[in-house]
């Protein structure tokens, strides 16, 4: 058993794939949380905005591990989401900050059912690729 960069790689993975999956859940609830009322648009998209860079880094952070250990098959599995955020990040409405979300048009219904159904398309890729890091990490520590 050894440990080399790619299970390194995957194991950085596995701890910054729950952040990203934190991230996801909160995602879902701030919009849960716009959907029914609970909360001012104007607030939560000022505590959804600053985690964009932080989630869009920490993905493409883990790619690059992947990049530089030469899993190609991962990072494969990974380039639609990278590309995904890319284009979501250049196309952005025009703001004072870094995000992308607009408090004035983020109550429009199909704004809003638009982003929870990415909080949760997200989720669920999330949950999957920690599986899969999990298993490429224990296929590696146990390759000879």
């Amino acid at each position: 058993m050894s440990f080399t960069f790619v299970a390194f790689a995957y194991l950085a993975a596995l701890i910054l794939t729950a952040l990203l999956i934190f991230f996801a859940i909160w995602h879902i609830i701030a919009f849960d949380e716009l959907k029914n009322d609970h909360k001012n648009p104007i607030e939560q998209c000022k505590s959804l905005n600053p985690l964009i860079i932080p989630e869009y880094g920490t993905h493409i952070f883990i790619n690059i591990l992947f990049l530089l250990g030469g899993e190609w098959l991962t990072l494969f599995f990974n380039m639609p989401l990278i590309a995904y955020h890319i284009n979501k990040f250049r196309t952005r409405s025009i703001m004072s900050g870094l995000g992308i979300y607009d408090p004035t048009s983020i109550m429009n219904a199909h704004t809003l059912n638009s982003a929870q159904r990415e909080g949760w398309i997200k989720l669920g890729f999330y949950m999957i690729t920690f599986f899969y890091y999990l298993y490429g990490m224990i296929a590696e520590l146990i390759r000879d």
